[in-house]
This record gives C-alpha cells, sequence and structure tokens, in this order.
C-alpha cells in the first residue's frame, strides 16, 4: 500500500496520509512519503498543497507500534525527523492547507498547525498529549497560533479540543460541514495560484524562522532526557487503564 496517495488537479496538489488501519499516524515510512510527495509537489510547480488522511482520521501522532523494540536514541531520531518534516511544510513557498477529519492528536496536530490554512471538518477533535511524557513539539508553532497563554493552558491540560473550540482559538481557520470543503478549497487555491513562490518563501521564512528554531530546540532537549520510551509505555499504559475504568 502506497504510504502517501499524490494527486494533481491544475494547481493543487493533494497529499493523502494513507495508513487508515493506523489512523495515518507517522512512522518512519509515512514521513518519508510525505516529505517527497512534499518535494515532488514543488517540483511540478503546484501551487496549494493540501494534506488530507484516508479513512476516519486525519493523523492520529506517532506510529509507536513498534514501540517495545526502540531505544531512546530511536525515538529522538524519529521526533526530530518530524520536526523537519513540519518545518519544510511551515517554510513551504506555497501555501498549504490541511483537513483535519475525525482525530487530530499529538504530531497530527503539529501537523496540522504548520499549514497556512486549517480546516476542521465538523467532529474532528484535536490534542497535543506530548508534555505528558515529557515531550515538547511543535509549542512555539502553536504559541503563534493561538497566543502563549491559551497555548499553555492547551498543552498542559492535555485534553481533546472540539472542532469550534480550536476555531475559537485560532487553532483552526474554518470549521465546515464535509460538504463545504471543495469550494473553500477553490477559493483558496484561487487565492494561491496569484502569489509568487519566492514572495511566500520570503513571508514564510521572515515570520517562522524564530518558531522552527526554537520548537527544534526544545523538542531536542525534552526527548534526549533519559527514559522517553519509558514514559511513553507509562503514558500509554495510563491512559489504557482510564479507558478501562
Amino acid at each position: 500500500m502506497t504510504a502517501v496517495i499524490l494527486s494533481r488537479e491544475g494547481d493543487v496538489a493533494t497529499l493523502g496520509l494513507n495508513r487508515p488501519a493506523r489512523g495515518n499516524a507517522l512512522g518512519p515510512e509515512l514521513v518519508q512519503a510525505l516529505e517527497e510527495g512534499f518535494d515532488a509537489a514543488l517540483a511540478d510547480g503546484a501551487r496549494l498543497i493540501v494534506l488530507r488522511g484516508e479513512g476516519r482520521h486525519f493523523c492520529t501522532g506517532f506510529d509507536l507500534t513498534d514501540l517495545e523494540a526502540l531505544s531512546d536514541g530511536d525515538l529522538l531520531l524519529r521526533v526530530v525527523r518530524i520536526e523537519q518534516l513540519l518545518q519544510r511544510i511551515h517554510a513551504a513557498p506555497v501555501t498549504t492547507l490541511a483537513i483535519a477529519t475525525g482525530r487530530t492528536f499529538g504530531a497530527g496536530a503539529d501537523l496540522f498547525a504548520a499549514c497556512d490554512h486549517r480546516i476542521a471538518v465538523e467532529g474532528a477533535s484535536f490534542a497535543f498529549p506530548g508534555p505528558a511524557f515529557g515531550l515538547v513539539l511543535g509549542t512555539a508553532r502553536l504559541a503563534a497560533l493561538v497566543g502563549r497563554d491559551r497555548a499553555r493552558a492547551i498543552l498542559l491540560a492535555g485534553q481533546e479540543v472540539t472542532a469550534e473550540a480550536a476555531l475559537a482559538a485560532g487553532l483552526a481557520t474554518a470549521v465546515l460541514p464535509p460538504a463545504a470543503i471543495a469550494a473553500e478549497q477553490a477559493r483558496i487555491a484561487a487565492a494561491a495560484a496569484r502569489l509568487d513562490p519566492p514572495t511566500v518563501a520570503a513571508l514564510h521564512a521572515r515570520t517562522r524562522q524564530a518558531e522552527d528554531d526554537a520548537d527544534l530546540a526544545a523538542l531536542v532537549r525534552s526527548a534526549a532526557r533519559p527514559g522517553l520510551r519509558q514514559r511513553i509505555l507509562d503514558y500509554r499504559a495510563a491512559v489504557a487503564a482510564r479507558r478501562n475504568a
């Protein structure tokens, strides 16, 4: 199965995360496929790149199905690769759009936040559970969208945020029913087609470099603290216990 489905219509390239059985969680294969698909879309002259998930969910975070076999060093490498992908999207020379359905959690919520336009489909939910196991990912980007105090509250609470709450906070730029997505994407695509890519790249670089540098530094500091694998295992066990209570 292809990890990312790349399609093109006019100036719009769509990257469909295609691991629905795993909630489109970000494993190494999917991250690499997203990088390659993003580069292919840019090389082909796309003016709008759309990220969406195949199946029920947009992206449920890290793919940790093989967590027991990983070392802390393995996990550090994986999260840095994801941060590099987020930075690539964040600083793209073209307009980006994420369309979130179902659950958009953890690194998936950071992927959503890295895009220019962020549509939450009605019923979608968001969460940033990283601080619960000592991992800091994308906090500066989130703070730039929703404000420092609100970002801190969302991160420390670790709870699900509804699509409407995400819109009110500034995490989402729109909340729409499925039937309205195509028209909104067409509107965004028409505006994106009028923009000059070097100008878009310069604007993104000017406004986002400090956020990306801060996020990478914070991520490495948190992930390099010994015991990351065990913290994630403990977090996963605690979540399972709450569900079974």
